[in-house]
């Protein structure tokens, strides 16, 4: 019987395990899986000292959205405990003036209007256009659930990281870039930037998926995340 490898999940913004709980069910038998911790922080890099605080001595590790940003910094800092990276739905590059300065809109709007609210009108651009309305409901039950005290939290550390594309340059280990085919907040062009950046590195398109592709499409994802653990 082959040895599961370990492999740490890094959840994204406004998200907690729930987020990977179709990988979790579905990619039992070849990993051991661990779900690294977000929510405690106001700095990805105090993220990344958590997660690796708490990690195997080696492990996989695979980041969505927000979660990239932490596994690249894990990257930076522990290479060699890294067997494999895999980014989803992110992106290497840091933030602009102009999106550092949505994010602080878009706090002040919550606080102003009331969190569900604003919730339920920027979650709609996370998901495909015929994303069913019962997981759309998941996804802003998981965000209400990790709180607003949290959301301003972590949107305070994603505009504060750091630029990672000359990073991707220096991973040595088997790496695979993801994106949903209709991803609006981070689109298939960015995916394809760091793909360039990344040597060797797979790259899946799942079809029929916005930004929250490991809920919208699990199959196609752990399909994908198949290929990436035992090639």
């Amino acid at each position: 019987m082959t040895r599961r490898q370990s492999l740490v999940l890094v959840p994204g913004l406004s998200c907690d395990r729930h987020v990977w709980q179709a990988q979790i069910a579905g990619l039992c038998d070849i990993a051991e899986i661990s779900v690294g911790d977000t929510l405690k922080d106001d700095s990805i890099a105090l993220m990344a000292s958590r997660v690796l605080d708490t990690a195997p001595d080696r492990f996989a590790i695979a980041g969505f959205s927000m979660g990239g940003y932490v596994a690249m910094e894990i990257w930076r800092r522990a290479p060699e405990r890294v067997t494999r990276l895999a980014l989803v739905a992110t992106n290497a590059r840091a933030d602009t003036g102009e999106q550092a300065a949505l994010r602080r809109a878009a706090i002040a709007t919550a606080r102003a209007r009331g969190f569900e609210h604003v919730l339920r009108g920027s979650l709609r651009q996370l998901v495909a256009p015929d994303c069913p309305e019962p997981l759309f409901e998941e996804v802003v039950q998981m965000a209400l659930r990790v709180g607003f005290g949290t959301y301003m939290d972590q949107q305070a550390a994603i505009i504060d990281r750091a630029d990672s594309l000359e990073t991707l340059g220096t991973v040595t280990v088997p790496a695979m870039v993801m994106v949903g085919e209709a991803d609006a907040l981070t689109p298939p062009r960015l995916a394809e930037e760091m793909v360039q950046a990344l040597p060797g590195s797979a790259y899946e398109i799942i079809s029929d998926a916005g930004h929250m592709v490991p809920m919208e499409q699990p199959d196609a994802v752990n399909a994908a995340f198949r290929r990436w653990l035992e090639g």
